[in-house]
């Protein structure tokens, strides 16, 4: 089971890995439940003070806020001990700021809210605080500051371990910016170095009677979610920490990759730990509020459907009255981040956390906990993400990335709930469908076992990549002929360019859910080195589809009880690297193979612009449909095991679904 509530150390012994046995599907389940009390709330700063707000502390501010965001059915705060103030010499905590802060412990107990401190602060809102005895020393490399940091941390939790207002730790906000490489002078931070920094903070906060989950506050910003090494590695840390919380700001190049940005990052952090949406939002100064609250709606509910199991957004409230300090004088967007405006009135963002806390709330107490159902289709992300593999560059890492987040999309778009498995964790026994999009590089252990799948009676499906450099362009596969059942055509190091600004593909035969006749149509994108294709000649395969110029550009080749088939372009990666490109046709062809495979889809719709997904509660199977665009949609959900859905008052809902843009319907399927 995956904790979210009081008592989270003894769930943490129930949790599993998220590792199929052999001939059993993906089991989402245990990294994915969400239980009473719900984590939903807010990053919290007093209006009166901002950062500053234990030196200039005004308690009457704090309970009316405090107040207002328990009426609004929020649950939990994350809140900072500004560290220059906190501990202003380096064998000091400063009294003051010690006692204000276990005021606001007590009035978040009073009113029923737990709060999740966090320690080096370090890093805010575009702005580093050293305190004044740093002295430019390293943050994770000198011992004497170090051991300063875990001295905070450990006498901090022996004034507060026991307060029954807090729910977790924090060890910093933020830290690889605040860490700050590239203004010291190096490339990245040492991740054994960041990983023993933990160790022994977290080792400092244990020995003070701290008993409550801690996780670090980096952001998962890591080598395994974006292909840049930070020295933060979430592999490392998830081994040390209790949960991980990513901080998801990411501005995209089309609606869909927005909508699905939290949710991807989710999906790629589950390690076997819970995964906490710690920080999401935006300022007003850059939409409206409309689309502010459509964001917050889209983020929530997809990170739900992804595995998350907290929710906190940034921030509490605007701060106009501090636009003359730093850092709102020269970063002033960062003031209206706040769900509740200047005036104290809750922006539309703030309802929809409000809604969304009583919906989940509501279904949790009537139908019990809940939890994503298993999977028996996955996407294969390759080791060249988060490994150390000799002699490659970090363009590989990027494209893997691209690739991956472009084939996740096109499977939500699908319906398809394909999990994201990584390489470096062995490739999961007995699924009906493998998935490798736009694949240059994988390991040829990795390769044996997918061969081994599809002999068993599995889909393996993957699309060519030469990669998106010159330097040793080609696949890196083993076996490609006989696996694929294909005679390359390929010279060496003559590329075949892509000059076509449109790849289209004409169906000789039907294929899943693709009828002979039909046209896709795939848009060309990446850099240029990444605009190749690989022509090849069947040699036992039969060719599904051919490009415009008459060249194979899908096969599929029996091979014993399975099937394999290969994509002769990278469409994926030609989807990453195009604005404006979602939805477009991988998801096609994603839903034939999902026909071809026999995966489970629980429910379904025609229009790439809704994305369905069952989650299921203890006796209750509920269904969600969220429309990542900004256009009203009207949508016939095709079900598996049930035959109508029942809207959460009670009342049966109609056959084809209206849904506003943006909006989101959640229902029980009867």
């Amino acid at each position: 089971m995956v904790w979210i509530g009081s008592d989270p150390m003894n769930s943490l012994v129930e949790q599993g890995g998220g590792s199929a046995s052999a001939g059993s599907p993906l089991g989402r389940g245990v990294r994915s439940t969400v239980a009473p009390p719900i984590w939903i709330g807010v990053n919290y700063w007093s209006s009166a003070g901002g950062p500053r707000m234990w030196r200039d502390y005004a308690p009457e501010v704090v309970q009316a806020e405090l107040e207002q965001l328990r009426d609004l059915g929020l649950t939990m705060t994350r809140s900072f001990l500004f560290w220059p103030d906190a501990m202003p010499s380096c064998d000091r905590l400063d009294e003051t700021v010690m006692e204000r802060f276990e005021d606001f412990l007590d009035r978040h107990a009073r009113l029923g809210l737990r709060t999740i401190p966090t320690f080096i602060v370090g890093h805010m809102s575009g702005q580093n605080w050293d305190p004044v005895w740093r002295d430019d020393r390293d943050v994770v490399a000198d011992v004497w500051f170090v051991a300063r940091q875990a001295w905070y941390v450990n006498q901090v939790a022996v004034r507060f371990a026991d307060h029954e207002a807090i729910a977790a730790w924090l060890l910093t906000n933020e830290a690889p910016i605040y860490i700050d490489p590239v203004r010291r002078g190096v490339d990245s931070i040492d991740h054994r170095l960041v990983d023993s920094w933990a160790q022994l903070l977290i080792s400092a906060l244990r020995a003070g009677g701290a008993h409550q989950p801690v996780s670090i506050g980096d952001g998962v910003w890591g080598i395994e979610t974006t292909g840049r090494e930070n020295g933060f590695r979430a592999r490392d840390l998830a081994g040390q920490v209790d949960f991980l919380g990513p901080h998801v700001y990411r501005m995209e190049t089309d609606q869909v990759r927005e909508s699905l940005s939290a949710a991807f990052v989710i999906e790629l952090n589950h390690w076997g730990k819970p995964v906490i949406l710690e920080e999401f939002g935006v300022t007003s100064d850059y939409v409206g509020s409309d689309m502010a609250a459509a964001y917050y709606r889209q983020m929530l509910h997809t990170s739900l459907l992804a595995g998350a199991t907290g929710w906190l957004a940034w921030n509490n409230v605007d701060f106009d009255s501090l636009r003359d300090s730093e850092p709102y004088n020269h970063h002033p967007h960062e003031m209206h981040f706040g769900v509740i405006d200047a005036a104290g009135r809750p922006k539309p963002q703030a309802l929809e956390l409000s809604r969304f806390s009583s919906t989940i709330t509501s279904i949790v107490e009537k139908h019990g906990t809940l939890c994503r159902p298993d999977t028996d289709a996955a996407i294969i992300v390759s080791s060249y993400l988060d490994g150390d593999h000799p002699f490659t560059l970090p363009e590989d890492r990027l494209a893997v990335e691209a690739a991956a987040r472009q084939a996740y999309i096109a499977s939500r778009e699908a319906d398809l709930p394909a999990a994201l498995v990584r390489e470096a964790d062995g490739v999961s026994e007995g699924l009906r469908l493998y998935i490798l999009p736009s694949v240059k590089q994988l390991t040829a252990p990795s390769w044996d076992a997918l061969v081994s799948q599809a002999e068993a009676g599995a889909v393996i499906y993957a699309s060519a990549f030469t990669g998106a450099h010159s330097t040793q362009r080609g696949l890196w596969w083993p076996d490609t002929d006989s696996t694929f059942g294909i005679r390359r055509l390929t010279r060496y190091g003559v590329s075949d360019h892509v000059d076509d600004a449109v790849v289209e593909a004409l169906f000789e035969q039907d294929f899943g859910s693709i009828r002979a006749g039909e046209v896709l149509r795939f848009g060309v994108g990446g850099s240029d080195d990444a605009q190749m294709m690989i022509p090849v000649a069947p040699d036992g395969a039969q060719v599904v589809a051919r490009d415009q110029h008459g060249r194979p550009f899908l096969l599929e080749h029996r091979l014993g009880q399975g099937l394999t088939v290969l994509c002769t372009y990278p469409i994926e990666y030609y989807a990453a690297g195009r604005r404006q490109a979602n939805p477009e046709d991988s998801w096609r062809i994603y839903d034939a193979l999902a026909v071809k495979a026999g995966v489970r889809r629980p429910i379904r719709v025609d229009d790439p612009s809704v994305m369905c997904a069952e989650l299921d509660a203890e006796q209750t199977r509920l269904a969600w449909l969220v429309n990542l665009s900004a256009e009203p949609v009207a949508v016939r959900p095709r079900f598996v095991g049930a035959d109508h859905l029942v809207g959460l008052d009670g009342d049966r809902l109609p056959q084809v679904i209206d849904l506003e843009p943006f909006g989101v319907v959640a229902a029980v399927m009867v």
